[in-house]
């Protein structure tokens, strides 16, 4: 394409050529200054003379921007309708966590009341006063709830939500005590068989006389495996003229095992033992009649009857594995 541009005066003619593709170019930059200009007059030009009104194109313009913000608040409403009902699913979620995590945490003897958030805590959406006697929800104090009260729910929930968080830790850490506690306790038989000889006066075998038997014995076959009746520390492992080949298990808070007449020890002074984990084996060693394991619970060095802790068998996965040597 080409355009030539003459003068009269000068008598000479310019010609300019311009291929598809510049003519394309300035016709779609035409097009967007086009644009751009028409968007600055009704920014700056249709839109003050409605908000002033101006006498003729306000008239004009206004039913095209009333339609435009009632779509624009239409979008809104519908989202903030949206995300109303969204906040009441996790209220109601919320409720449910909250009375199971009281449950569990009565079941568990924690008390969660110290957690709670104060009563005063909803003075932000009406008058204080004074709470009845149970709460609950999902509830949103208007029909159309606009962001400040969306963002109210969602400040109560993010508290209620940490609260929740801290309950469950709380419960969790006190869980986790108990069953340390209870891993520290003698509760598991140390040989799988019956108990020959209770805790108790009893005629001695080898004199005949009445003597204080300090423990239980368990007759086994020599090797019979021996395990730890709790976690703890190994306190000693030595001969001892009446025990034999004897270990000693601390647990902790004054608790200590004994377990006497081995024939083999699997386990030295200043070991850590996990519960049902085999420390011996069954032998004759000491003052003994035959193969067996004397075993005792001691309390500040005082004998207790071993019988009294030993309330639950050992586990038949943790019983077998204990009883291979390791």
């Amino acid at each position: 394409m080409q355009i030539m541009i003459t003068h009269g005066s000068m008598a000479r003619t310019r010609v300019m050529q311009f291929t598809r593709w510049q003519l394309g170019s300035a016709l779609a930059a035409l097009v967007a200054m086009l644009v751009l200009l028409s968007g600055t007059v009704y920014h700056f030009v249709f839109l003050k003379a409605v908000h002033d009104g101006w006498p003729v194109v306000s008239a004009l313009v206004r039913p095209i921007v009333q339609h435009e913000q009632a779509q624009r608040e239409r979008f809104m409403r519908d989202n903030l309708d949206a995300m109303a009902q969204k906040v009441g699913e996790m209220q109601a979620r919320l409720v449910k966590l909250e009375v199971m995590g009281e449950r569990v945490s009565g079941l568990a003897g924690v008390n969660a009341g110290g957690l709670r958030a104060p009563a005063n805590a909803a003075s932000a959406v009406g008058k204080p006063g004074k709470s009845p006697g149970g709460m609950g929800g999902p509830y949103l104090p208007l029909d159309h709830p606009g962001l400040a009260e969306l963002n109210l729910a969602l400040e109560q929930l993010d508290q209620g939500a940490d609260i929740g968080t801290d309950l469950f830790t709380l419960v969790e850490s006190h869980l986790m005590e108990s069953r340390l506690q209870a891993l520290l306790v003698p509760s598991i038989a140390p040989v799988d068989g019956p108990v020959g000889s209770g805790f108790g006066v009893r005629s001695d075998p080898i004199t005949g006389r009445a003597a204080l038997h300090a423990g239980l014995d368990f007759p086994a076959d020599s090797g019979t495996a021996i395990v730890a009746a709790a976690g703890g520390v190994v306190l000693s492992t030595e001969w001892h003229p009446q025990y034999g080949q004897m270990l000693e298990i601390d647990h902790g808070r004054g608790l200590t095992t004994r377990y006497a007449h081995a024939s083999k020890l699997y386990v030295r002074t200043g070991d850590v033992v996990r519960r049902g984990q085999r420390v011996a084996d069954v032998g004759s060693t000491g003052r003994s009649t035959g193969p067996h394991l004397h075993f005792e619970v001691l309390v500040e060095g005082a004998p207790q009857d071993p019988a009294r802790f030993l309330y639950a068998p050992a586990p038949a996965a943790v019983a077998s594995k204990a009883r291979k040597p390791g």
